[in-house]
């Protein structure tokens, strides 16, 4: 069936691209801001005489087919003042654009940088893109800017908790998320146990999260793509800015290399936390630090090469002997090269590693070591094919090289070294893909593609084969070989269709999306929340790979003159195959045979999306409301029956609002209010020798709920004077008040039971107590310095 669909694609590209009754040229090039030289993702291009009009790639590249003839040209941004020019175009032409910022007032504050209707007239849907300005204007904990925090205020998207790392969207496991820094995949996205993330927002120009409709370019994960990307770097004079907080302080240096021809961005941060408790607490540290860098070089006018890189790590320690720490390295060679006006390409070569170690013991002769690593390599050639104003193809391949490090341990007792380490896994992931995007005539525009994706589980390695004697128990191991250095133990393939479509009604559009992706890696956990050190494993012979299926309609309106309001309502509902879970007593961590305790089930996330957005103006922000559920069902667990997902929560209600009380003062607010979390309970217990043991007799799972959580963030940002003794000042400071958790709200992290303490006789009731465990239960006041020269 899905390769009917391959040749559709095709046909109908062709279809696109037939003659034409005149000569046609292309008119290309890039959209920059005027002020640093940064490429402007998503501007818009729109000629008033044919009424159409195009939007810039991620790059800031743009290409129209235009017939011979002398055309007035609308170049755009929000944000920034429109540039209408009149070309001539009697042969191909490359203009490149330069808009500076607006100074009207209602424009210096925008929720997003696309056009103003595009939420309505894109073929786009389940997607939210997300200004770096906004981000900054979300009060945050500490006081800090925080891109991961931000975008859990946007509908569909969660937490199970603060204190949690990474986020849950429309029902999926954290490790149903891509995370991407510059193409490069981010396996822990979080510093500080999820209080921070770890991307530095001074370096951060575009977020995107995609929570369905995913275009057939990304794949390898079932619930969303977070798709953040770097500045370049001001290529045309060198800028200083950072911030000194309350937990961490942070410095960005960026300017040209060679004006308006190279560039370079440094960014980096560190925690002081360690260094003030320093006095209080002996040997005892926690602290992070991150650094993140980025240059491109413009070769000529058809070349330009990017190279990015990120590292960071976070550090825990009870002792100079004892904790643990965890980190993450990425890098990225882009090399964008234009073949001809009409077809634009990028090549990308990124490479991504996170690591983490234990270790306990109070010497060197009684102690436990424990490090584990995943490390990927994946080039990925990518191609826009602007066929003409109303075809868009992309097309590429991508391929990625995996290798998994579970466990490399060892034990010393009483100074005899026993080494627990496991063999390292390989695995080799690819994919073809072509998408279009089509706009068939003023109302109706089409958005469809092909992704194929195979998967090769690869030696050297143990292979292992288990049989499932009981449903939900533990598999029995029946035989062991081993396989050669890569011999290929099992093959996956999977076709990954995709289509959207969008229909114009007046102001409003009706969306709808259906899309299929493959996940052939697995995060395996089974407490209530992410942690650092949770497991990466791939599919195996034994683990298949997971498939989801999502379906989404929606319908999108704006309201006002200026398109000031958007409103959507969007309704989702994937289903899930060889979904990862785990038996009864499952022995995760450090465990040869942990093939052995995974099971696998089928799942289904459901649920409806209402969003109200205001985008200009002094007051702007949103209310978006998300009802969901998301669910489980596995032979032999919770007697066969569905049950909710440890991330399951059925309501999930976000407001932010920002108003610029003066040019130089303005107040910032978010509140939340989230259905509170399954977790299993004991239902019975035995007492033994007046110890209660706690017993599920009913061996159900998640069956109970912690309470709701809600929260109420305030900010108030106070701009320096920016004109001083008559004179404009070069440098702009910013002080930034806020208090995280104002009513102080002990939201519930866990709900755990334990037996009351006290001596108790011999044959007295034992009483246990049901304990609300909470991260955060009193507010929270920051203060911060941001400055930038």
């Amino acid at each position: 069936m899905y390769y009917r669909i391959f040749f559709l694609t095709l046909f109908l590209c062709v279809l696109g691209s037939t003659s034409y009754a005149q000569r046609k040229v292309t008119i290309s090039g890039y959209i920059k801001d005027i002020e640093n030289g940064e490429a402007l993702i998503g501007a818009t291009v729109y000629v008033k005489e044919v009424e159409a009009g195009t939007a810039t790639n991620v790059y800031g590249f743009y290409s129209l087919t235009l017939p011979v003839g002398s055309y007035h040209i609308d170049y755009g941004y929000v944000g920034y003042n429109t540039q209408t020019q009149t070309v001539n175009l009697n042969a191909d032409k490359r203009v490149d654009v330069e808009l500076s910022t607006s100074t009207t007032e209602l424009q210096e504050v925008v929720i997003t940088g696309e056009s103003a209707d595009a939420n309505v007239t894109s073929v786009e849907m389940s997607t939210e893109k997300v200004d770096i300005k906004t981000i900054k204007k979300i009060p945050a904990f500490m006081g800090e800017t925080d891109v991961l925090r931000s975008i859990q205020l946007l509908p569909g998207v969660s937490s199970v908790g603060e204190g949690s790392s990474g986020f849950n969207v429309r029902g999926g496991n954290v490790g149903q998320n891509l995370v991407l820094l510059d193409d490069a995949p981010v396996y822990n996205s979080s510093h500080l146990f999820g209080f921070f993330s770890v991307f530095n927002p001074d370096a951060v120009k575009d977020v995107t999260l995609i929570k369905g409709a995913m275009p057939a370019n990304y794949g390898g994960r079932l619930a969303s793509i977070l798709d953040v990307r770097m500045n370049e770097g001001n290529s045309k004079r060198y800028e200083v800015e950072g911030g000194i907080g309350t937990v961490f302080s942070r410095l960005a240096v960026q300017g040209p290399i060679k004006k308006d021809k190279a560039s370079f961005l440094v960014a980096g941060r560190r925690s002081y936390v360690d260094i003030f408790a320093k006095p209080f607490i002996d040997d005892a540290t926690l602290y992070f630090y991150d650094l993140t860098a980025k240059v491109n070089y413009n070769l000529n006018d058809h070349n330009k090469i990017f190279l990015s890189g990120y590292f960071g790590r976070d550090v825990f320690k009870f002792d100079e002997q004892q904790g643990f720490d965890w980190g993450s390295i990425t890098g990225t060679l882009r090399w964008n090269h234009i073949f001809n006006n009409q077809l634009f390409s990028n090549f990308s070569f990124f490479v991504s590693t996170y690591d983490y170690g234990l270790a306990f013991g109070e010497n060197d002769r009684d102690k436990f070591e424990w490090d584990s690593r995943v490390l990927t390599y994946t080039f990925k050639p990518s191609f826009n094919y602007f066929l003409n104003t109303n075809n868009e193809v992309l097309f590429g391949g991508e391929a990625t090289y995996y290798n998994f490090n579970p466990a490399e341990a060892k034990v010393v007792s009483d100074g005899e070294v026993t080494d627990i380490s496991l063999t390292d896994r390989h695995a080799l992931e690819s994919a073809l893909y072509i998408d279009n995007t089509q706009k068939v005539n003023e109302r109706l525009s089409l958005k469809y593609g092909l992704r194929f994706s195979s998967y090769q589980y690869l030696g050297p390695g143990t292979v292992y084969e288990y049989e499932e004697n009981v449903p939900g128990e533990r598999k029995t191991l029946v035989s062991t070989s081993t396989a050669d250095d890569g011999e290929v133990i099992k093959n996956y393939y999977n076709w990954e269709p995709r289509a959207s479509i969008k229909y114009q009604i007046g102001k409003g559009s009706v969306k709808g999306s259906f899309t299929r992706t493959s996940q052939y890696i697995h995060l395996v956990s089974n407490t209530a929340a992410s942690t650092p050190i949770d497991i990466w494993t791939p599919s195996t012979n034994n683990i298949k790979p997971q498939i989801g299926i999502q379906y989404a309609l929606g319908y999108f309106r704006n309201f006002g003159a200026g398109n000031d309001y958007e409103a959507s309502v969007e309704t989702y509902y994937r289903d899930t195959d060889n979904q990862v879970e785990y038996v009864k007593g499952a022995d995760l961590f450090i465990n040869e045979y942990q093939e052995g305790d995974l099971i696998s089930g089928i799942g289904r996330a459901y649920g409806v999306e209402f969003n109200l957005k205001k985008n200009v103006g002094k007051l702007n922000g949103w209310i978006s409301y998300t009802l969901g559920r998301t669910e489980l069902k596995v032979n032999g667990i919770n007697r066969n029956e569905w049950y909710p997902t440890r991330f399951d929560q059925t309501h999930n209600l976000k407001v932010f609002g920002n108003y610029d009380i003066s040019k130089r003062l303005s107040a910032s607010a978010n509140f939340t209010f989230i259905s509170g979390t399954p977790f299993s309970a004991p239902t019975s217990r035995f007492v033994i020798q007046n110890m209660v043991i706690p017993y599920d007799y009913y061996e159900s799972r998640n069956g109970l709920r912690v309470p709701a959580s809600h929260r109420l963030d305030l900010s108030v940002t106070l701009q320096m004077k920016r004109v001083k003794k008559g004179e404009k000042r070069k440098n702009q400071d910013e002080l930034v008040f806020s208090v995280y958790n104002v009513y102080g709200r002990r939201n519930p992290f866990s709900i755990f039971f334990a037996q009351q303490d006290g001596y108790t006789s011999p044959g007295d009731n034992i009483n246990t107590m049901a304990y609300r465990f909470s991260i955060v239960g009193a507010p929270v006041p920051a203060i911060s310095y941001n400055f930038k020269f």
